[in-house]
């Protein structure tokens, strides 16, 4: 089973509080998302591979590490988690970055896929999908599916906020995938909203309603 991992970084924790309040404007709103976005891919790439060089220092050699070259994808589920993409580059320049689009079947509710573009190298790459919110979890599983139809091996979700419903739906699907969030809310409202969440992330990211 895949791990979860909620962060309790007083920064992320302090940031979050802003991304929540409904007073937080569009601008402010996008700066901190960014912001919480680099925070957590620092806490993310911690298990990173090393490697031993030799480097000269002004003063003598040093015996030093360095990234063992491992090859990263960062793919944001459309639109929202284009809002997290440049904050995780910041820290991670040489990451490629592919997308996946859904959007729900009015019948249905079902997510569809209807884009996605992959680095070719996708078996080759771990992949860290982002969203910033984990609802029902319907996306992201789907958004799952898409990467490992297309090759993926090695799959890590990020968000911000999850609840309980949401966990347990990629767990339940996608139990080889570990699971990196801001904070875990207490549960789904009768309009598939998290209760308390932080309401819709891409209509606060992008301005729209």
């Amino acid at each position: 089973m895949g791990k979860v991992y909620v962060f309790d970084h007083p920064l992320i924790q302090h940031k979050l509080t802003f991304i929540r309040d409904k007073n937080t404007g569009t601008k402010e709103f996008r700066e901190l998302v960014d912001e919480v976005s680099t925070l957590m891919a620092f806490e993310i790439t911690r298990e990173l591979p090393l490697e031993d060089i030799e480097v000269d220092t002004p003063v003598s050699k040093a015996n030093a590490k360095t990234l063992t070259g491992k090859k990263l994808g960062i793919v944001p589920i459309l639109r929202a988690g284009l809002g997290m993409v440049d904050g995780i580059l910041k820290l991670i320049p040489a990451a490629k970055v592919g997308h996946v689009g859904l959007y729900r079947d009015p019948e249905t509710l079902k997510p569809i896929e209807y884009y996605v573009k992959l680095p070719s190298d996708v078996e080759e790459r771990d992949f860290i999908l982002v969203d910033p919110m984990l609802a029902t979890g319907g996306s992201a599983v789907e958004a799952i599916n898409s990467l490992k139809k297309r090759g993926a091996k090695n799959i890590t979700f990020m968000c911000l906020v999850a609840c309980p419903e949401g966990v347990e739906a990629i767990q339940a699907e996608h139990p080889d995938v570990d699971i990196y969030i801001a904070a875990l809310d207490e549960k789904l409202n009768e309009k598939g909203y998290i209760v308390p969440g932080l309401g819709d992330a891409g209509d606060r990211l992008f301005g729209t309603k």
